[in-house]
């Protein structure tokens, strides 16, 4: 029983094989081969005639989201709270310090 089935299940893949290497047979999932020759200009655009680049509509909101976004983003990091365990750690050991009347500044000697 097992052995017909696996005679059964390796006769597609033996059948399969031999039909692949037939040019009828080969297929392009996008639907044969293309090549699209180089044309010069940069992302395919041809420079107007009068020499001005008409601008796409979702080109400006594009600039203002990307940079306006960037700018957004550099205040909020610049003004964003420090949440440091370093300063936390300061903050206590200051006020743990001046409740039991200890000095915590350095302060030189003089000579």
């Amino acid at each position: 029983m097992i052995r017909a089935g696996l005679s059964t299940l390796s006769r597609p893949i033996a059948s399969s094989s031999s039909r692949s290497t037939s040019a009828v047979a080969r297929r392009y999932a996008s639907h044969g081969p293309s090549y699209n020759p180089p044309s010069g200009y940069l992302f395919g655009e041809r420079p107007p005639k009068d020499g001005k680049r008409v601008k796409e509509t979702w080109e400006n909101i594009y600039y203002v989201g990307m940079f306006g976004g960037m700018a957004l983003a550099a205040v909020i990091i610049a003004y964003k709270p420090d949440t440091s365990i370093q300063t936390w750690a300061l903050k206590e050991a200051r006020a743990r310090l001046d409740a039991k009347g200890e000095e915590w500044e350095y302060k030189p000697k003089s000579a």
